[in-house]
């Protein structure tokens, strides 16, 4: 029988994966990214990689899932454990080849130490919507934004840079980068109207070909209230490709702000 341990990074999404499971698993926290509402059950660092697979093996686990944000920490030479150093030469290069490269090096590594990587999909598909206009009047302007931005955003994912954009009226207003979806949502008030057409849609899709049993994009609430500050007119993401933290809240958020909430 498996036994699952999440790999919890910070935000709501680990204990929204809890909430979905029928059994509780171990959660897991990389030193200094803990996330919102769980008690986390072991804390690691990695530069104790090693040590740390080890004792999920001790502990019987047998299948690992990543959900959360974490950034890429610093690293304390003087913490290296003698196995984890020979591993620091693949991880460095994997992160100086961007965000993918680095977690598939992550997954690669749990992988060769005998664990079974699973993505959210995979034990918890309702959090991904399927297609549907989940609240608001989708219009023809939404539609032309929207094939505008799906164009964009797998030109950024091509190259490992974001993973959203936001355009109104055929015009690219901001793009997602290494800040994340909140900044890029909150520098939209930067933009001087005259220059910034009414409305907008934020849109938000897996990057092309990534490997969706890690950072699959992520919306929630502070997403709907963000865009709504932003002055925005709809939110589209990639059905089925998309998590989505408590759709019934985000529902009656949108509602609430009069916007468009579409899985595209």
């Amino acid at each position: 029988m498996s036994k699952l341990a999440i790999i919890a990074g910070r935000g709501a999404l680990p204990a929204a994966l809890v909430a979905a499971l029928s059994d509780r698993p171990m959660i897991c926290a990389l030193d200094g990214f803990a996330p919102e509402g769980l008690e986390v059950d072991q804390i690691f660092r990695v530069e104790r990689l090693a040590l740390f697979l080890r004792l999920l093996e001790d502990q019987g686990i047998t299948q690992v899932v990543f959900a959360g944000a974490a950034q890429r920490p610093r690293l304390d030479p003087s913490l290296f454990d003698p196995q984890t150093a020979q591993m620091v030469p693949r991880l460095l290069a994997a992160m100086q080849a961007g965000d993918d490269a680095t977690l598939r090096a992550v997954i690669a590594i749990f992988e060769e130490a005998g664990f079974e990587v699973v993505g959210v999909e995979a034990i918890a598909p309702a959090l991904l919507p399927a297609a549907a206009v989940l609240t608001g009047t989708l219009t023809p302007q939404h539609e032309s934004d929207a094939t505008r931005a799906e164009t964009i955003t797998a030109a950024l994912g091509a190259v490992d840079v974001g993973q959203g954009c936001v355009v109104a009226q055929g015009l690219c207003l901001a793009v997602e980068a290494l800040p994340g979806t909140d900044a890029m949502l909150t520098s939209l008030s930067q933009i001087p109207a005259s220059l910034r057409p009414k409305g907008g849609l934020y849109y938000k899709a897996a990057k092309p070909g990534q490997d969706r049993r890690i950072d699959l994009p992520t919306i929630g609430v502070e997403t709907i209230r963000l865009a709504a500050e932003a002055g925005l007119s709809g939110i589209a993401f990639q059905a089925g490709s998309v998590i989505c933290l408590d759709v019934p809240q985000m529902i009656t958020a949108a509602q609430a702000n009069g916007l468009l909430l579409w899985a595209r």
